[in-house]
């Protein structure tokens, strides 16, 4: 017979299967896919926003136009100082509020976080008065919108109308106050830090070596 001897050949061995990757985006398998508070913190934002808008909002209706008309003519040296008293009092009423706020540790102590937390609350009361003052000054974007309600006494229009140069006053009297309280806030860090005790020891005074040159230490026998 004239078939060949030659042994059929083996197919190659298929190539192994393309493997599974843990693809960056997607959990893994047997992994427990951590909550997304995304949703929640976004739903939170509008209602908060509203509430800490409130209080402006009913302040500016219920005593805007009586605190310029009356109050802010009143005041010692007219509406001008009035204005440079509110633009003075914004930087602190703001460090009132943040400072006890920055003294929170709550891993450290969460009573005593909670109380800082209750001191920054005048602070932040305080703010509500300052910033009630402010918008009580604030026209609307539209000119169309300043209507007999702006301009009426009291209204932002007639603020403005009246004393032109107060948003510049109360500018430079914020700017003034800032800079004052970060000069001293500056000098006091400096002298707390020049006052603070050193935890290193001080050094040995040096012994006076003897005439022989051996330091004080005996010679050798």
């Amino acid at each position: 017979m004239s078939g060949s001897s030659a042994k059929p050949k083996r197919r190659e061995a298929a190539k192994a299967a393309l493997r599974y990757k843990h693809r960056p985006g997607r959990p893994a398998a047997g992994r427990l896919k951590k909550p997304d508070w995304g949703c929640a913190v976004g739903c939170a934002v509008i209602p908060g926003v509203f509430v800490l808008l409130t209080p402006l909002y009913f302040f500016d209706m219920y005593w805007g136009d009586d605190l310029w008309s009356g109050f802010a003519a009143a005041w010692p040296r007219g509406a001008y100082a009035f204005a440079a008293t509110v633009g003075a009092l914004v930087p602190l009423v703001f460090l009132a509020w943040a400072w006890p706020l920055t003294r929170m540790n709550w891993k450290k102590s969460k009573p005593r976080s909670l109380a800082w937390a209750a001191a920054s609350l005048p602070g932040l009361a305080a703010g509500y008065l300052v910033a009630g003052v402010i918008v009580g000054t604030t026209r609307p974007k539209r000119r169309r919108d300043w209507d007999y309600d702006c301009y009426s006494e009291g209204g932002p229009c007639w603020v403005h109308v009246h004393y032109p140069w107060l948003w510049a006053v109360g500018l430079v009297a914020t700017l003034a106050a800032a800079a004052l309280l970060v000069t001293l806030l500056v000098r006091y860090s400096g002298r707390s830090s020049a006052t603070a005790p050193s935890t290193s020891e001080p050094e040995d005074d040096p012994t006076p070596r003897s005439p022989s040159g051996t330091g004080g230490r005996r010679p050798p026998g």
